[in-house]
This record gives C-alpha cells, structure tokens and sequence, in this order.
C-alpha cells in the first residue's frame, strides 16, 4: 500500500468531473477564490468588511426576530 499515482489520480478526477460537471466545478473554484480574496482583504483591514453595504441591521420592532437586510445582484 503506497502512495496513489498520477494514474489514480486522473481518475479520480475524471469521477469527479462527470459526476458535477464543469460548470459546477467552476462555480466551486469561483466561490472558493472569492472566499480567499474576502479572508485576506479582512486580515488586511483589521477585521473591517470591505463593503459597508454587506451589512446586515436589524429593525426595531415588536419581532425581534426581524432581520433587514439589502440583497445586490449578483453580476
């Protein structure tokens, strides 16, 4: 029992392409990097969020389960 090789490998993923697609893949590697990206500009800051916007407030009122929020499209 030794380490996989690069046979192995390639199937593995092949398994993997097939089963969620390209696309999906690409969504996953987007998000991923956008993830890092946020991580890092956070680090970088102090901790303070890039984007004020991102926000989320909550409204005073009876509920106090009440979130508002203010969703942007996504481009």
């Amino acid at each position: 029992m030794g380490s996989f090789s690069i046979w192995h490998w390639l199937v593995v993923l092949v398994i993997v392409v097939l089963i969620f697609g390209t696309k999906k893949l690409k969504n996953i590697g987007a998000d991923l990097g956008g993830a890092v990206k946020g991580f890092k500009d956070g680090v970088r800051d102090g901790g303070t969020p890039a984007d004020p916007t991102a926000q989320v407030t909550t409204q005073k009122s009876s509920d106090t389960n009440t979130v508002d929020v203010e969703a942007k499209t996504k481009s």
